[in-house]
């Protein structure tokens, strides 16, 4: 049997990298999947990538407004959530000296705000036993230049998902936080790098890696199945890093 069988699921940020690559990982082990983006020609692109067993709806997480209709749509179509992957999430380089009131807002309201108000209005439709992934990274302990905002807000990810399993336990509700290392995707073209800054920054940090390389979004998809399914009843309140062992070191 497939590891997610008639599981019913919702990724936010679903239309492109790690969580499309999810999103595909899920409806493979026999999810329905919902995903979220705020860009409809990414989501409706995505959606026909998959094919089947997958539903956009267009959302921006730091929209409470957004959220509500969101699931409202996913009461009112399936009736539940078995699964939650808050995934949706943001960087953008800015050193000390140069962080802007717009750049913090902007990194807080969509990483730390929109992913806490979607666990919260995601809490009616989710069943006992349901399971949370928070979607945190390896910056939220590995300094890195230019990168203090964002990497604070990972913190604050991680610090959810340690302070939820109390808040949920005795619906049984495991929730999780997945940390992934380097991994290339489209979002990092919104780091305000040209395509050689942007290869340089990877190799550079692919030196610091033991395995020698960056990670895929399909790498991180599996463990993000392994954190949704049956296999990790008894792991909760943990931060797995999927990171080829970079902040091991």
């Amino acid at each position: 049997m497939n590891k997610l069988e008639g599981k019913v699921a919702l990724i936010t940020g679903g239309n492109s990298g790690i969580g499309l690559a999810t999103a595909k990982q899920f409806v493979a082990e026999g999810a329905y999947v919902f995903i979220t983006g705020r860009r409809q020609a990414e989501l409706d692109a995505a959606v026909d990538a998959i094919g089947e067993n997958i539903r956009g709806i267009q959302s921006d997480v730091s929209n409470l407004a957004d959220l509500d209709r969101l699931f409202a749509t996913i009461k009112q179509e399936q009736g539940h959530l078995d699964v939650v992957f808050a995934n949706a999430g943001v960087g953008e380089i800015a050193p000390l000296g140069s962080i802007t009131e717009e750049h913090f807002d902007k990194i807080f309201n969509i990483n730390v705000k929109g992913l806490l108000f979607t666990v919260q209005k995601a809490l009616p439709l989710l069943p006992e036993g349901a399971s949370i992934i928070l979607n945190a990274s390896i910056n939220s302990m590995k300094g890195v230049p230019a990168f203090s905002v964002y990497g604070a807000t990972k913190a604050a990810v991680r610090s959810f998902a340690r302070n939820w399993t109390l808040d949920l336990k005795e619906r049984q509700i495991r929730v999780n936080a997945i940390s992934p290392g380097v991994v290339p995707t489209p979002g990092y073209g919104l780091l305000g790098l040209n395509d050689q800054q942007l290869q340089e920054f990877v190799d550079s940090q692919a030196i610091n890696i033991p395995l020698g390389r960056v990670g895929t979004p399909d790498e991180i998809a599996k463990a993000v199945v392994f954190l949704a399914s049956d296999d990790s009843s008894f792991v909760n309140g943990i931060e797995l890093f999927v990171d080829g062992g970079m902040a091991q070191i």
